[in-house]
């Protein structure tokens, strides 16, 4: 069965800050197998890398289930300028959340993530997807959520980023990181469409959402854990990025 994760208006928001979050957080890991159902794992860094050859700022479109915990991990990953939530994979049209939730679209949740390559690389984001931010093993489904639409996926922006992830997706496999083969998909040369702003920032403003709780606010518990030089504690929020433009 189901369970009904999204609000189609803007919910109330909690005024309680990061360190509720990360309480609430420990309770729900120490209530795992029962609260969530994609934990966290340690992997090896890829060995191969893309090279900063230039200081502007790059992006990658991820997609791994629910946005709001994908978009909540790299907001608290230090290197990430902005996380965006929306959808990739089908057309402008059809990008609306009761239309990609029908799982027709061909749409996947996603997160736009821009970073600075002189803070964190192309690898270590990946590292960071594949470990933390989602289970790359479950197919067209995270946790509670099943569809299409909660695939597993890298949008690359460009051919260098979709042979990286490739050559990284064999190394895991390879080395049998999981217990299971990774299924995330290489979708090249699709556009990314912002979601609706009740999405953005969904994690940080609603610590006591009860899907927050057992779904991914462990999941930053986590990325303190197995990568403490790459966690920060302060999240780049999309309201604070659009304001400051």
């Amino acid at each position: 069965m189901r369970i009904l994760r999204h609000r189609t208006q803007a919910p109330r928001y909690s005024s309680l800050g990061l360190s509720a979050l990360m309480a609430v957080a420990v309770l729900a890991i120490a209530m795992l197998p029962a609260a969530a159902a994609e934990q966290a794992r340690v992997i090896p860094a890829p060995t191969q890398d893309e090279t900063a050859t230039t200081e502007e700022p790059r992006t990658v479109v991820l997609a791994g289930g629910c946005f709001w915990g994908v978009q909540g991990v790299f907001q608290h990953t230090k290197g990430v300028i902005n996380a965006v939530s929306g959808y990739a994979g089908g057309d402008k049209v059809t990008a609306d959340y009761d239309k990609v939730s029908t799982g027709a679209t061909g749409h996947a949740e996603s997160v736009q993530v821009t970073y600075d390559p002189k803070q964190i690389s192309y690898g270590k984001i990946l590292q960071i997807f594949f470990s933390v931010a989602h289970d790359p093993t479950q197919l067209n489904r995270q946790g509670p959520d099943i569809g299409t639409q909660y695939r597993s996926a890298i949008f690359s922006a460009n051919p260098e980023q979709a042979r990286l992830a490739k050559a990284y997706i064999a190394q895991l496999n390879q080395a049998r990181a999981f217990d299971a083969a990774i299924v995330t998909k290489l979708e090249p040369d699709h556009a990314f469409y912002s979601a609706e702003a009740y999405h953005q920032d969904f994690m940080v403003r609603n610590p006591t959402y009860p899907y927050i709780v057992f779904h991914d606010a462990p999941k930053l518990v986590e990325l303190k854990r197995i990568f403490p030089d790459a966690y920060r504690s302060d999240p780049k929020l999309v309201s604070t990025a659009r304001s400051s433009n």
